[in-house]
């Protein structure tokens, strides 16, 4: 017995949504064969609309082994997984009332349902994710919760399993998705040995939220309060209590706050919260200022205050977050050699 894998890929799709899963899926393969035996080892196949060479977004091409056609048909072999990649291709195909058909025939002989990044957009629109927690890129999940509002879209997870629907965020994230597939059918020790050899993070430390532009609250359209924007903004280390802010828009505190959320989509403590964490982002992305500095300048005044957000809404902490996004070198991710490789069960 093997477990059919059918990644799915249309004509401008994001090539590493197909070749990440894929490469994670046959060195499982490889690896059990080497252990003497291929009983219920992965079989990936990439699917398209038609056989032949496929054309990503970036232009690199991509071989397509059979069709979804041939998929849906009834007497075809059923699936243990069906995969839809992302990208432009993925999201323009999505109204293809033929592609949803063709899909809702897969789905209903597959085992496992799942996507990468905007993958989630076809299979959304052949209904097959209704009421279902799903996640997808970062920059797409407001407009896939607005299209099907059926669906329960969280926008931080690298990844979402919800039951045997499967979700995972942008790009490389499904390359995640793909190594816990394989620990929920082979165990821990098969997606370590994968990890290993792909040079990849078992579990990647905190979510969406530490690559995505955070300050995403809709403009003001009352002309005191898109001028108060600008004022937080320039001045996030002041005293942005709500009857100073109030005042400054010539507004009462009760109208005000009401104001407030209603043309913005969020309270004033949250967006004055979500203005000083991109300031201490950019701090830590471009200065060599102290974690207490960085806390300082950014309005948050104390170091554990900055931690508890970045916690809270970032999933790491401001050290690991400088890490990773330094441009100055500051932290220990910019250095340009590394004695040793860090995977993702340490982390």
């Amino acid at each position: 017995m093997v477990r059919r894998i059918a990644i799915v890929a249309f004509p401008g799709c994001q090539a590493l949504d197909v070749v990440g899963p894929y490469e994670v899926f046959a060195g499982a393969r490889r690896a059990l064969e080497r252990r003497g035996g291929l009983d219920g080892a992965y079989e990936p196949k990439v699917v398209g609309l038609e056989r032949g060479v496929l054309e990503s977004e970036s232009g690199l091409g991509l071989v397509v082994q059979t069709s979804l056609a041939q998929l849906a048909r009834k007497d075809a072999a059923p699936l243990d997984t069906l995969l839809v990649a992302g990208g432009n291709g993925a999201r323009t195909h999505a109204s293809d009332t033929r592609v949803q058909r063709l899909l809702q025939r897969t789905a209903a002989r597959s085992k496992r349902l799942a996507s990468v990044c905007t993958g989630t957009f076809p299979l959304a629109a052949a209904g097959l994710l209704n009421g279902r927690r799903v996640t997808t890129h970062w920059a797409y999940c407001r407009e896939l919760q607005a299209t099907y509002p059926a669906l329960r879209v969280e926008p931080d997870p690298i990844y979402v399993q919800d039951g045997a629907v499967w979700t995972s965020a942008g790009v490389t994230a499904g390359m995640d998705l793909a190594l816990a597939m394989v620990e929920s059918d082979f165990g821990s020790a098969l997606s370590t040995l994968i990890a290993r050899h792909l040079v990849l993070f078992i579990r990647r430390a905190g979510g969406q939220s530490q690559f995505s532009p955070h300050l995403q609250s809709a403009k003001a359209q009352t002309p005191s309060l898109r001028e108060l924007h600008g004022f937080i903004s320039e001045h996030p280390r002041d005293q942005l209590d709500v009857p100073s802010l109030a005042k400054r828009a010539g507004m009462s505190v009760r109208n005000f706050s009401r104001r407030f959320r209603s043309e913005t989509g969020v309270s004033p403590a949250a967006y004055i919260e979500r203005v000083r964490l991109e300031h201490a982002r950019a701090l830590l992305e471009t200065s060599e200022h102290g974690i207490d500095a960085v806390a300082t300048l950014s309005g948050f005044g104390h170091a554990e205050t900055l931690r508890r957000v970045f916690a809270r809404r970032i999933g790491v902490s401001p050290r690991e977050y400088r890490a990773r996004f330094s441009r100055t070198g500051h932290g220990h991710g910019h250095s340009t050699t590394h004695s040793s490789q860090t995977d993702r069960s340490h982390s």
